[in-house]
Order: C-alpha cells, then sequence, then structure tokens
C-alpha cells in the first residue's frame, strides 16, 4: 500500500515528462541564441559564457514566477478564507 505522500508511477512519468519538455526547451533557446559558428566542434569561450548566462536568467526568471504565483495563491486563499468567515457571520 503507498503512503499518501507518494506519488503514483502515472504522476511520476508526468513530471519527468515536464521536466524533460523544460530542459529541452531551454536547450533549444539557449542554442539558438548562443551558438553561431558551427566550423570548430568546441564552443567558443564567448558561447560557452553566452549559454550559462542563458541558462541562469532562464532558471532564475522560472524561480521568480513561481515564487510570485505561490505568492498570489496564497493571499487568494486567505482573501478566500475571510470571504467565507465573513459570510459565514451575519453582521
Amino acid at each position: 500500500m503507498a503512503l499518501p505522500t507518494e506519488m503514483s508511477e502515472a504522476d511520476q512519468m508526468k513530471t519527468f515528462k515536464e521536466f524533460l519538455m523544460q530542459y529541452n526547451k531551454l536547450s533549444e533557446l539557449c542554442f539558438n541564441d548562443c551558438i553561431h559558428d558551427f566550423t570548430a566542434r568546441s564552443l567558443k569561450p564567448s558561447e560557452d559564457k553566452c549559454t550559462l548566462n542563458c541558462m541562469e536568467k532562464y532558471l532564475r526568471t522560472n524561480q521568480r514566477v513561481s515564487q510570485r504565483f505561490h505568492e498570489f495563491q496564497m493571499i487568494a486563499n486567505e482573501n478566500m478564507i475571510a470571504l467565507a468567515q465573513k459570510s459565514g457571520n451575519p453582521s
């Protein structure tokens, strides 16, 4: 019997697929923005720096959006609770 905190195999697969989609999106975005010279086997220092900056910027932005969304959800939940309490208590 699975614990309530454990994810089902289907949920784990969905989470993994979402991770891979985000990874592929990030890889494609940074590749298209930073890699322009295909005459050498290795990255130029400028391309390497660009890809690192791109990745860091994407991850920071994603983290910030997630944080703001969480804050918005907390405020919305607090407002719903306050509204429910207000409508439950006649004045």
